[in-house]
């Protein structure tokens, strides 16, 4: 019983030497559950790309990044001295941390005072930074390696970047995210003193879709008359087969963010998504005998229960079965590389 990543992993490598050569100097950014493929399995492939420096998105990721790579990881965090003053990790020399505010950055001087810093500026996205005004004084406070810039989803980055380009001063290494490599390329030629280095994880680690997927195992196959009642809910079932097959909540099954619904045509989505859930008719991300059945109540947390049509050929226990999910919300019970 298991829900398994299988991986390509000729095509997956070929699609990152593909991504490294169009946007070099990037750093890979490997955080929450490294894209499904798990953080030790990407600080293994940074090391074969031979990048000087990958990025890790919380201080809680920093022991397993700096024990399973063996060059410098960037923390996108912010060090914030009320949270993070005390860690063990503050003084390791190939952390770099990222600062925003004046009085995090004297705490984190205290702690160590070789820190090694980039400055994070507010960009459109609205997140965390500090105004465009004052990167320079902290970069000259805490001798900072580099400006860092976290920008919205999309294009069109190259004049608010460029504005701090201007406004900073100096020649100094540039990190940018959500950027394309022609955006980077453009910066390059605008201002050919300065470094522009990409942290890029998306278009990285899952740039070829074709070199992965998800399966499950097919662990028990029945059939059902109409009303037959089954699960934890008793919910009555049409008639058919039901299909119980590994994968749940706990490995990500059926888990979604919120939708951003921005057109008439995603929100008319999720109002059909909602009336379906709402009578107990969601269909499941496993494919199988050719079809995507419904669930037959909400995944548990190991297993699905799906309601596979009356007149469809039921699969064999042992089959396996395809599951369409998003690997940044997936957690496998295990990764395999052919």
């Amino acid at each position: 019983m298991a829900l398994t990543l299988h991986v390509d992993g000729a095509k997956w490598r070929a699609a990152q030497d593909a991504a490294l050569a169009a946007n070099p100097g990037l750093v890979p950014v490997i955080k929450g559950n490294g894209y499904g493929f798990g953080p030790a399995t990407l600080y293994a492939e940074a090391s074969r790309l031979r990048v000087p420096m990958v990025a890790v998105g919380t201080y809680a990721e920093v022991p397993g990044a700096l024990a399973g790579f063996p060059g410098d990881v960037l923390v996108m965090e912010p060090f914030r001295a009320a949270i993070h003053a005390g860690l063990p990790q503050v003084g390791e020399g190939r952390l770099v941390h990222t600062i925003t505010a004046r009085v995090d950055l004297d705490a984190l001087l205290v702690a160590n005072a070789a820190a090694r810093v980039v400055v994070e500026g507010l960009t459109s996205m609205g997140r965390f930074g500090a105004p465009v005004e004052k990167v320079g004084d902290l970069m000259a406070a805490g001798h900072g390696e580099g400006v860092t810039l976290h920008l919205p989803l999309g294009s069109g980055h190259i004049d608010e970047i460029s504005r701090f380009v201007e406004a900073v001063g100096g020649i100094r290494p540039f990190f940018v995210s959500h950027t394309t490599s022609d955006e980077v390329a453009a910066l390059r030629h605008r201002f050919p003193e300065h470094r522009f280095a990409a942290r890029v994880g998306t278009d990285l680690w899952l740039a070829d879709r074709s070199a992965y997927e998800v399966r499950a195992h097919v662990l028990d196959v029945r059939p059902l008359s109409k009303g037959d009642r089954v699960g934890y809910r008793q919910r009555p079932q049409p008639a058919g087969h039901l299909v119980v097959v590994s994968g749940g909540t706990s490995h990500g099954v059926a888990m979604e963010s919120p939708a951003s619904a921005a057109t008439a045509r995603s929100r008319a989505i999720a109002v059909a998504e909602g009336m379906l859930e709402a009578a107990h008719r969601v269909r499941s991300p496993f494919t199988v005998s050719g079809t995507m059945p419904r669930f037959a109540e909400p995944p548990h947390m190991q297993c699905s229960l799906l309601t596979l049509p009356a007149g469809v050929t039921p699969p064999l226990v042992g089959d396996i079965v395809p599951v369409r999910m998003r690997l940044t919300t997936a957690y496998p019970d295990a990764v395999v590389i052919e």
